[in-house]
């Protein structure tokens, strides 16, 4: 009885879910053409490049989508169950409410891995794909990079600034690094400017002067340019705004420690991007719990009072969720308490519900 059960809710679970999925992507899809078609023919953006965007379009939106997706296609297909008195009659047959979670959660399980697995590995290339395309052809304007007053920390000991640096040359103005041996610095190389050449594969520098600092004198080394080779590249100067977006699992953990290392103003907004990896996997168990808590009572408005509550309840964990993204991109507030606290807040309420439909 129980595995026949199990089998039949795990079944209509991820069924509901895949489906839904698939419906609403293709509308996606859809709504996005309508609303970029003309930009299309204006830049005169190869067919091919299209089909690449909207593959990378797939999903990177399927993925965006996927919770409150999931929340509805729980609500929906449980809320059939009680409207048609199935809930009440596995409970009446000795089943505890938690047994009858089991399978809700055992299908959780499956969607949260490959969540995880997508998340970590598929998605952050889809992403490189569908940025790109976005700042090459639809939003030129927009700045991907900070290419003002850019300090950095390129090694242990070096530390680089640039007034401004731009990134179709390559070039960068007022041009300084500094190194130190503990807290006393050794040297000092200054530029007007300083810019990659691409073809010698080396750094060029105009009124250049190096400081060499030793312990009873100093000198001083003045050249009009000067051509050589540092220990980073030009582009590291400003990553890309979305960088860790793009970047696989591992990639992901290397670029952030190297931007903590080099004191980014962005680390913050990379750090949150590492969280979410790690917390979409687990709201899926979260927003599950609240779905089936709030639609295996049956009421008297039947299904339409079930879905009034999980889409006011799904749109409210959104909701939150986005304004703490929000705060994190715009201030110093915790990457890790943006990406938690949304999950811990609704968990608890799911945990309470559930306490609810038991009785």
């Amino acid at each position: 009885m129980l595995k026949i059960l199990d089998t039949y809710i795990i079944k209509k679970y991820l069924t509901t879910f895949f489906v839904s999925l698939f419906l609403f992507i293709p509308i996606g899809i859809m709504v996005d053409v309508a609303e970029r078609i003309d930009k299309f023919k204006e830049n005169e953006i190869p067919f091919s490049e299209i089909i690449s965007y909207y593959f990378d379009f797939t999903w990177y939106f399927g993925n965006l989508l996927f919770p409150i997706l999931l929340f509805l296609s729980v609500i929906w297909f449980t809320s059939k169950l009680a409207n048609n008195t199935e809930i009440i009659s596995i409970l009446s047959s000795g089943v505890s409410f938690s047994r009858f979670l089991r399978p809700y959660f055992f299908s959780s399980l499956l969607v949260a891995s490959m969540s995880f697995y997508l998340g970590m590995f598929i998605v952050p290339k889809a992403s490189r794909g569908f940025n790109e395309f976005n700042y090459k052809y639809l939003n030129k304007k927009t700045e991907i990079r900070n290419t003002s007053r850019v300090f950095k920390q390129i090694s242990k000991n070096e530390f680089v600034y640039v007034s401004s640096y731009n990134p179709t040359r390559e070039r960068a103005m007022n041009f300084t690094l500094e190194r130190f041996d503990k807290e006393k610095l050794q040297f000092k190389i200054m530029a007007q400017s300083i810019r990659w050449i691409k073809s010698d594969s080396v750094f060029r520098l105009l009124n250049y002067r190096k400081r060499v600092i030793y312990e009873d004198e100093e000198i001083l080394i003045k050249k009009k340019s000067i051509d050589t080779i540092f220990n980073f590249n030009i582009q590291d100067l400003s990553p890309l705004n979305y960088e860790a977006e793009t970047l696989t699992l591992f990639d992901l953990n290397k670029f952030i420690d190297s931007e903590t290392k080099s004191g980014s103003k962005l680390i913050n907004k990379h750090l949150l991007v590492r969280h979410k990896r790690y917390s979409l996997p687990i709201s899926v168990f979260v927003l599950t719990l609240i779905s089936v808590s709030v639609s295996s009572v049956r009421r008297r408005g039947g299904m339409g009072i079930n879905l009034a509550l999980g889409i006011l309840m799904g749109f409210s964990f959104i909701f939150i969720d986005k304004v703490l993204v929000v705060l994190v991109n715009k201030s110093n507030f915790p990457a890790a308490l943006a990406a938690w606290s949304p999950i811990i807040f609704f968990g608890g309420m799911g945990l309470y519900l559930m306490r609810y439909a038991k009785k």
